[in-house]
């Protein structure tokens, strides 16, 4: 084999034949020739897998697509024995049934006839990098077809308190071969929630079933039904993945944990409470490799946009979003800290619970069983001199106080409240018990949101709405010329005509006059009216411009927000 490889270099030029047959003479180990190679420091990984294609006579692949991946390999093969042995099969058309197994070690002979005798094909060897191999196995896995109905059966079929012991174990999705039917099942819902880019799973038991339900770009869908005598098993796994007591049965738990996609870390917030049928489960899913959206990704329009960020390089003042639970509030203030952090400034953060981990920033966690409150945390962030604070959310007059006069002390504060738009912030403030002239003298900026879904990519065509609904959006007849879009329904949107949320805004500055109406105790709706005047654009009006530039539909906008009555 080192003659056949020196000849090869000499013939190809692929590396230098000399460095080559004096690096082979220097290391004469007893260790296979393809792994001496590959760690040898003259040559790169390409370099020699290249060599040992051309001297073997096997295909160099410089990438392979996950299509042609056929599901046999993908049924037969565990995704852990495909990463561990860095080896993928690929099948063409032209291949008459033979697989190619595309390796990294191109002399694993043992791996070779291993696949062979899994998938039950004659197989052939190719050959690409480890980088190659592993990027296509995640998404070759991540793509297969989730068997629940399969493992429902084999779990039905199965005594069940012979499974009660098998739910500990299993850490990646993508392993499901050999695994225990309750693990595969759990593996495969969780699976399924990550295809669909589910933010929430529910396991919702009835008095004859159990509901698997996913929450997917705000909507909650059924997608399976269970037998309900499976309940205690699925909860008992989850539970042990959570670090939960499985004992506990009667009082409401929570937990966490991250389990792996290949390559991909997600984390999971796990809630149980206790029902009249039995323990709901509700699993909320942050995929950490989708990372932090930047301001300039969250829909703003570029007005807007220059208006926010000049907020953002005051020295202090408090600005707040607002919005119900699950309108992206976190996802703003995150883009905000990330646009803020530099070495310059010492950014610290409340938070219940930390969502994200964000670097070079600091951030803490509440804990009122241990005292941790929004208040009492507040209060000793301020003794390690920050510059910009963000307090996760304010929930009483303490909290609201607390911040409004780390603001004016000389901190740029943010933070979150529950309310429906922009004017209605600064009377919560007020009915919280906050002084008029702190609440006037220290807010600089409110900014109201929420999301709405998009119009498909795929699947999207012309369509024409009606007058109602065009008066309703505050349209009218002027947009008789402008082309509609509507979402068809795709496989790629599961048939929902809409794929990914975008933010609807309003932001509302604080100039003079509204500090004086503040001062005088004008209700919310004189506020909002006198911003309008000024030109405030309401989360509707957002909608609207957003649904002329065809990216979400009428439909969406009036579901989502409420009409602009004064």
């Amino acid at each position: 084999m080192k003659e056949l490889l020196i000849q090869t270099a000499k013939r190809t030029g692929i590396v230098d034949a000399e460095v080559l047959a004096k690096f082979l003479e220097e290391n004469s180990t007893g260790q296979r020739i393809d792994e001496v190679l590959l760690a040898c420091p003259n040559f790169t990984e390409e370099q020699v897998l290249r060599l040992f294609a051309a001297a073997l006579g096997n295909e160099f692949f410089s990438e392979i697509p996950a299509k042609d991946v056929p599901p046999e390999f993908i049924q037969s093969v565990p995704a852990t024995y495909a990463q561990h042995h860095s080896l993928i099969g690929i099948k063409k058309e032209e291949d008459n049934g033979e697989l190619t197994v595309v390796l990294s070690k191109p002399l694993d002979i043992a791996a070779l006839d291993n696949v062979s005798k899994m998938t039950g094909m004659s197989v052939r060897a190719g050959v690409a990098t480890r980088a190659a191999i592993t990027s296509v196995i995640d998404v070759a896995y991540e793509q297969r077809t989730t068997v629940i109905d399969d493992v429902v059966e084999e779990l039905d079929s199965q005594n069940i308190d012979q499974l009660a012991d098998e739910v500990a174990g299993s850490d990646d999705l993508l392993d499901v071969v050999n695994r225990p039917p309750v693990i595969r099942l759990v593996n495969d819902v969780l699976f399924r929630a990550l295809q669909l880019r589910a933010s929430d799973i529910h396991v919702h038991p009835y008095e004859s079933k159990i509901q698997i339900r996913y929450r997917v770009d705000g909507i909650l869908y059924d997608t399976l039904n269970l037998n309900r005598n499976v309940l205690p098993l699925i909860v008992s796994r989850i539970k042990v993945m959570a670090g939960m007591d499985i004992a506990e049965r009667r009082m409401p738990q929570d937990g966490r944990c991250s389990v792996r996609l290949g390559q991909r870390e997600i984390d999971l917030r796990v809630s149980t409470v206790p029902t009249s049928f039995g323990e709901r489960c509700v699993l909320r899913i942050l995929d950490k490799s989708s990372g932090i959206l930047t301001l300039n990704q969250l829909g703003l329009w570029e007005d807007d946009l220059k208006r926010f960020d000049t907020l953002l390089n005051r020295t202090h003042g408090i600005i707040f979003v607002t919005g119900p639970t699950g309108s992206g509030k976190s996802t703003t203030l995150y883009a905000c800290l990330n646009r803020i952090n530099s070495a310059e400034k010492n950014v610290m953060t409340v938070e219940d619970p930390i969502e994200y981990q964000l670097e070079g920033i600091s951030q803490m966690q509440v804990a009122s069983k241990k005292g941790v409150t929004f208040v009492n945390a507040l209060r000793h962030i301020l003794r390690q001199d920050p510059d910009v604070v963000m307090v996760g959310e304010v929930r009483d007059a303490e909290t609201a106080r607390m911040a409004i006069q780390s603001s004016l002390t000389g901190h740029l504060v943010f933070s979150t409240l529950h309310t429906n738009d922009s004017a209605g912030a600064i009377s919560r403030l007020l009915d919280l018990g906050v002084e008029p002239y702190l609440v006037s003298s220290s807010l600089i900026a409110i900014m109201a949101q929420r999301l709405l879904r998009k119009v498909c990519p795929d699947c999207k065509k012309e369509y024409k709405p009606a007058p109602h609904e065009l008066r309703e959006l505050g349209l009218g007849d002027s947009s008789s010329q402008t082309i509609f879009y509507i979402g068809a329904g795709c496989d790629k949107c599961f048939q929902t005509g809409y794929r990914g949320r975008t933010g609807i805004y309003e932001l509302m500055l604080v100039n003079e006059e509204i500090q004086n109406l503040i001062y005088q105790r004008a209700t919310a709706g004189a506020i909002k009216k006198f911003a309008l005047d000024a030109g405030l654009q309401t989360l509707r009006m957002d909608g609207a411009r957003k649904v002329l530039a065809g990216i979400t539909t009428i439909s969406e906008v009036l579901r989502v927000t409420q009409a602009d009555v004064m």
